[in-house]
């Protein structure tokens, strides 16, 4: 953990230079994403320069202790429980901020959610998927925009991919990553009998123009007519975007939008997340020492959660924890699940770190 806010408030003394930069003053597009990592980070790395104050703080007052002057003795007695009380807030502040990694202050992020196997039910289970988590997002009053969808003619999604935005919104939502099954009883099933199948989320840390270098001959942009549920055609002009990201093979297809200006802008959203998740895991592997913790892995392929209709119950099976208030969780009120999650990870850097002293 300390690593990580080190890392953090390295960041943001090199953001506070560049504030100070002539060339990045005079380029309004990177001056504005300097400023907004920048205040990103400032709660965060404030805090954890006052810890590290606080840590000679106590250091020196040991030392008094050890002294042979009285009166410093005395005064370091006085002031040691404080400044440990002191300490032990901020140092749980600072856990609280950081349960979630390196990204865990991320105020945007990029969530996909594809229809797994089950057909039909799958998409439909997709788009319950999507339901939850708008309505979750308007609880928390995030900013919530579809990037793209892929619809199916019964009202569900193949695919649809979101950007969000708000307070605490990556740290809340990465768990979410890996394999969501439904067992239920599909509408279209006359005989009532219960059918699984699943979907998949991703969620990943939108970073800013500035953490990613993408340029033009990076990738190649193909232009496309956007097309409906079976085919369809839903823009008589060529307006949908496809980017295909030469050195990694990555493809990003946006096509919601009717503007193409829109759609390239979204496409290449998506595709700096992507590039930027990619780093990510790059950098966990090269970490050898780096403990990885049952939630936090972010396998995609990994089953993190069943949603059981019939018992009215949710289990996500990475933490054991079993609820039987499925209806209430689809209807947005997820908080009874993500903070286990959280928890979970807390406790896990407790007992990682150990003792402050």
């Amino acid at each position: 953990m300390r690593e990580i806010l080190e890392s953090k408030l390295d960041r943001f003394q090199q953001l506070e230079q560049k504030l100070l930069d002539p060339a990045v003053l005079a380029d309004a597009q990177q001056m504005a994403a300097v400023a907004r990592e920048h205040g990103s980070l400032g709660r965060l790395a404030k805090k954890y320069r006052r810890f590290k104050d606080l840590n000679r703080q106590i250091r020196e007052a040991a030392e008094m202790l050890e002294g042979n002057d009285r009166e410093l003795q005395e005064l370091a007695e006085a002031e040691l429980p404080e400044l440990k009380a002191e300490r032990e807030k901020l140092w749980t502040e600072l856990l609280d901020m950081t349960v979630g990694g390196d990204d865990a202050q991320r105020t945007r992020c990029i969530m996909e959610i594809r229809a797994g196997t089950g057909g039909d039910e799958a998409a439909l289970f997709a788009r319950d998927l999507y339901d939850m988590y708008r309505r979750y997002a308007e609880l928390k009053r995030w900013k919530v925009e579809v990037m793209d969808l892929n619809p199916t003619e019964l009202g569900g999604f193949k695919e649809i991919i979101l950007g969000m935005a708000g307070e605490g919104v990556f740290q809340r939502l990465q768990y979410e990553s890996g394999g969501h099954r439904v067992q239920r009883v599909p509408e279209t099933e006359a005989k009532g009998r219960i059918h699984t199948s699943a979907a998949t989320v991703a969620v990943m840390a939108e970073p800013e123009d500035v953490e990613v270098e993408l340029k033009s001959d990076d990738y190649r942009e193909d232009v496309f007519h956007a097309s409906g549920p079976g085919g369809q055609n839903v823009n008589k002009t060529a307006s949908a975007i496809r980017l295909t990201h030469m050195a990694t093979g990555i493809v990003v297809s946006c096509q919601d939008e009717s503007s193409q200006h829109k759609n390239r802008a979204r496409a290449l959203r998506v595709l700096k997340s992507r590039l930027y998740d990619r780093m990510r895991e790059e950098e966990d592997r090269k970490r050898a020492d780096e403990r990885k913790t049952k939630v936090g892995s972010g396998d995609r392929s990994q089953r993190i959660r069943t949603y059981n209709f019939p018992e009215n119950r949710v289990t996500d099976h990475r933490i054991g924890l079993t609820l039987y208030k499925l209806d209430s969780i689809l209807a947005g009120d997820m908080d009874p699940v993500i903070d286990g999650l959280l928890e979970y990870e807390r406790q896990e850097q407790r007992s990682a770190f150990g003792s402050l002293d």
